[in-house]
């Protein structure tokens, strides 16, 4: 049985990616901090699917956590780095601890445990990485938009570097899904259309879909390609004051 690790997994795309996996026959490590959500979601996977799930528990803002992930993904099959967060405020409003603990779950969590996972798939040569970026990455908004630039462009950097070796790694970039994540953010999202909301379940899908086919930045819905092309071919200046009045906003 083929085996996925999943972090970021209590809720949200991350879960959303657990119950699919597990649906197409998977067996699946959960990721998170949340000991008894995991165990929660745990319970549902095997009981809808009937696959084994184990409950990993980490900070992945902490060494240890990140370490405790490197020791347990050699042998999995698919990596899904979903964990991740944001913030309210403008970068010279934050903590800098704050800042330095984004960059450290978006990025060197991600680098850690996609080098940790990819010997064990080159050897049997399949298996792959998804790293979950967002569709903020085409735009110049604080550190996360930057942290999710480092995503996309490491990914498609690793991604060469395996083709065809059997193994793919490929950037996944969401835009608006409605999610645990901007309350806890502290983001104010009245104001996004709704229908500029993704299904998660849709989502995934998509995300699947498009790992499948070998694709290197997955952004799912149209919607979203459109505005991930205008990012990368309207002037820099003039994008990032765009970006910076729609922070204003939400």
């Amino acid at each position: 049985m083929p085996e996925a690790l999943v972090t970021g997994a209590t809720a949200g795309i991350g879960a959303a990616f657990a119950r699919r996996l597990a649906s197409d026959g998977f067996g699946v490590v959960l990721v998170a901090r949340d000991a008894a959500r995991l165990e929660e979601l745990a319970r549902s996977l095997r009981a809808d699917h009937g696959v084994p799930v184990e409950v990993l528990v980490a900070d992945l803002a902490a060494d240890a956590g990140i370490a405790r992930v490197e020791q347990r993904v050699a042998t999995v099959d698919l990596v899904v780095n979903n964990a991740g967060f944001g913030q309210q405020g403008e970068f010279l409003e934050t903590e800098v601890s704050a800042e330095v603990a984004m960059l450290r779950v978006h990025c060197e969590a991600v680098l850690r445990i996609t080098k940790a996972a990819l010997p064990g798939m080159l050897t049997r040569r399949r298996g792959g990485v998804i790293n979950v970026a967002s569709v903020a990455a085409f735009f110049s908004r604080g550190t996360y938009s930057a942290s999710k630039s480092w995503v996309v462009v490491f990914s498609d950097s690793v991604r060469e570097q395996v083709r065809s070796s059997g193994v793919h790694v490929m950037a996944l970039c969401p835009g608006w899904v409605r999610t645990e994540f901007h309350e806890r953010s502290g983001m104010d999202t009245s104001g996004i259309p709704d229908s500029l909301w993704l299904d998660r379940e849709t989502l995934v899908a998509a995300a699947i879909r498009d790992f499948r086919r070998g694709t290197a930045v997955s952004v799912p819905d149209v919607r979203y390609k459109t505005a991930a092309a205008l990012g990368k071919l309207l002037p820099r200046p003039l994008m990032t004051r765009i970006a910076a009045r729609a922070g204003s906003k939400h």
